[in-house]
């Protein structure tokens, strides 16, 4: 995707296809942990300037375990994200991050793919799919949490995941992300962060069967503004 990489169609961040703050508390702060847990150090390399003002995350006692929340809020309804950090604590703490920094705040997702591959890209203020937090965030592929079926070079992502765009190369994913809408094959580099579950997929295919602006292929036509995120 755009941070992923359908290189052809998107000029930085895309998904490289097979077929193709409203937060509340602390980044860190979401269940109680004993500070044994806090053992992941995490590297966030400076990567070009932030599509808007925005501080990297801490990189240092990041909290790998447990399980926490983001509810996207939509003009059109909730999708909430659950996400495992003892499966990608560096990945989900630059999420809460940036949520928490507003960063996700009345953004419009991107892209929406509705033939041979089935997601909604989202998380660039800018909407162009080029636009990043000025870091990158190193991949984080977890065979444990992703669930992904292999075959080659390509693999399944079920409907109701979400993971992380990229540039095409590794460790390159910033703050766009995508979800799955419905089972799609693409190649097995993005970092997997999280699932939404009926209740918001629901959400997301209503906007996708409104189809997308013919004079790109990808742009939504339903409206697709996130108002606020939320942490739990």
């Amino acid at each position: 995707m755009a941070e992923v990489s359908f290189k052809a169609l998107v000029p930085l961040f895309t998904i490289t296809s097979v077929a193709l703050l409203a937060g509340c508390g602390n980044a860190n702060q979401s269940a109680p942990a004993d500070e044994a847990t806090r053992a992941v150090s995490c590297s966030y390399p400076p990567s070009g300037e932030p599509a808007k003002p925005v501080d990297p995350p801490s990189a240092d006692d990041v909290l790998n375990v447990g399980e926490t929340k983001a509810t996207l809020h939509l003009a059109t309804g909730d999708i909430e994200i659950t996400m495992d950090r003892s499966a990608t604590p560096c990945t989900i703490n630059s999420f809460m991050s940036l949520a928490q920094q507003g960063w996700f705040d009345e953004t419009r997702c991107h892209r929406l793919t509705d033939y041979g591959t089935f997601t909604l890209q989202c998380g660039d203020p800018t909407g162009t799919g080029t636009g990043g937090p000025g870091y990158t965030i190193p991949d984080e592929l977890n065979p444990r949490t992703t669930g992904l079926e292999r075959e080659g070079d390509t693999a399944t992502y079920p409907r109701g995941i979400v993971a992380m765009a990229n540039t095409g190369e590794p460790n390159t994913a910033g703050s766009q992300f995508f979800i799955v809408w419905e089972d799609t094959q693409l190649s097995p580099e993005y970092t997997v962060f999280g699932t939404v579950d009926e209740a918001g997929l629901t959400v997301v295919q209503g906007i996708a069967a409104q189809g997308v602006d013919a004079s790109d292929g990808t742009t939504p036509i339903g409206e697709v503004l996130i108002r606020s995120v939320t942490l739990s």
